[in-house]
């Protein structure tokens, strides 16, 4: 009689739970609780395992009743991040005067669970706009002036996502629509901003405890044309191997593929023209084509404990290598570096090196980091710029340090220290240098 009562008291404490503090907190607490009566040698694992099951179906069933959702939704739930930056640009050219800004990025989504391993979701952000192309393609930051004018909100996500494998060995998935990058890919080809408009497909394969064989591929529309049928478009495809060797070890190697097709379409009337350093002809498109060989590797050894670190201190080693096999010239494009720790827990930190190499047609200058740049004193032709702009994109070399330390589990705070120069000095150019530090606040939620 008394076990059954404490079976009882179990399964209402797990949907009492999970009605009054969420999907993701309350299924911590139930399990939490269920294994603590395991442990007693009060109930069996099977008994266990049945009441979160029951626990689960209670849940679903109020929470359908609550929210009005239909019953093939299972969850519904809310993210997002708020970063607040000091940013100051500065070079050693007296033609440039020093430039400071106060900026933020806001960034809050919500995701959908349905049963059958669907998944849709959205996602809202803060960016400035672009002419009447709607928002920055690679950022988020939106400036504080004008006299505090309201400022503008784009659709960052908006995709639909289907699981279709989801099993130990093997996961599988496919998503449509404006979605997080589905290649693993460092900055070199892509902003951590950027969010494809297509299709993406993601495959892990676990061979066993230590092996695990990835496979992402992707196909997304640049643009869209209303009197031309070759619209610019790109696809690719990457292979990955990642291995936990011990505890203390593990290690990641993966090459990819990417080409974009249609791309003298993709002029500075057509597209956004954020970034600059591609070769570019008359019509202001790109003047070679774009089909670049990415591999990259890393290592990764797990310290028990360092010095005011909370946790294992991981250090990682690692580094890029490109190769557009479409360009004769100014097609290489590499890095290497090393983090120390990882930030984004309360008291963990890390500290990052960089050195980065840009060929001027190593791909496609509007997808790259934005703010990796240097001094334009003079104009590259057809570029868009002004002569004395600072300009992002490729045809850059320099550094990149990054410190960061968590002091909550929802608060990083960060600098970056960047210093950029050409490769291949712009017409009457004379000294690209250019340095930039980023100072940062970053909520998550």
């Amino acid at each position: 009689m008394k076990q059954t009562v404490l079976k009882h008291a179990a399964l209402a404490a797990g949907v009492a739970a999970s009605t009054l503090c969420g999907v993701n907190a309350s299924g911590q607490s139930a399990d939490a609780l269920l294994d603590k009566l395991v442990d007693k040698g009060i109930l069996t694992t099977k008994e266990a395992n049945e009441l979160r099951e029951e626990a689960d179906a209670g849940f679903r069933k109020a929470y359908q009743v609550k929210s009005g959702m239909p019953d093939w939704v299972t969850s519904v739930k809310l993210n997002g991040d708020f970063r607040g930056r000091f940013d100051t640009l500065y070079s050693e050219n007296d033609a440039w005067d020093q430039r400071n800004r106060w900026r933020y990025r806001l960034r809050a989504g919500v995701v959908a669970t349905m049963l059958d391993n669907f998944e849709v979701g959205l996602r809202l952000t803060s960016a400035e706009a672009v002419g009447t192309f709607g928002g920055d393609p690679i950022s988020g930051n939106a400036t504080m002036q004008n006299n505090g004018s309201k400022k503008f909100v784009f659709l960052d996500l908006a995709y639909g996502k289907w699981t279709f494998i989801n099993n130990k060995q093997m996961t599988g998935a496919a998503t449509f629509g404006k979605m997080e990058n589905p290649f693993v890919l460092s900055d070199l080809i892509f902003d951590a901003d950027y969010t494809p408009e297509g299709g993406g497909v993601n495959l892990v394969y676990n061979l066993n405890d230590v092996h695990a064989l990835k496979a992402n591929g992707g196909a997304f529309l640049l643009d869209e044309l209303a009197a031309d049928q070759q619209d610019p478009f790109m696809y690719g495809g990457q292979v990955r191997w990642d291995a936990k060797w011990s505890q203390r070890i593990s290690s990641s190697v993966g090459a990819a593929f990417l080409s974009i097709q249609n791309d003298e379409n993709l002029t500075s009337a057509n597209v956004p023209n954020i970034n600059g350093g591609n070769t570019r002809n008359a019509a202001t498109a790109p003047a070679v084509n774009f089909n670049p060989v990415i591999v990259d590797a890393g290592v990764t050894y797990t310290f028990d404990s360092f010095p005011i670190y909370s946790g294992p201190f991981p250090v990682r080693v690692f580094g890029d290598y490109i190769n557009n096999v479409a360009a004769e010239e100014r097609n290489l494009g590499f890095q290497g570096g090393i983090t120390l720790g990882k930030s984004g827990k309360r008291g963990t930190w890390d500290l990052t090196y960089r050195y980065k190499y840009l060929g001027g047609d190593i791909w496609y200058e509007e997808m790259v980091d934005s703010d990796f740049g240097a001094f334009s004193e003079g104009v590259a032709p057809n570029s868009g710029f002004a002569a004395g702009s600072y300009v992002p994109g490729t045809n850059l070399r320099g550094h990149y340090v990054r410190a960061a330390y968590s002091p909550a589990d929802a608060l990083t705070l960060a600098i970056t220290y960047y210093r950029a120069q050409n490769i291949n000095e712009t017409p009457n150019g004379s000294n690209s240098d250019m340095s930039r530090i980023q100072v940062d606040a970053i909520w998550k939620f």
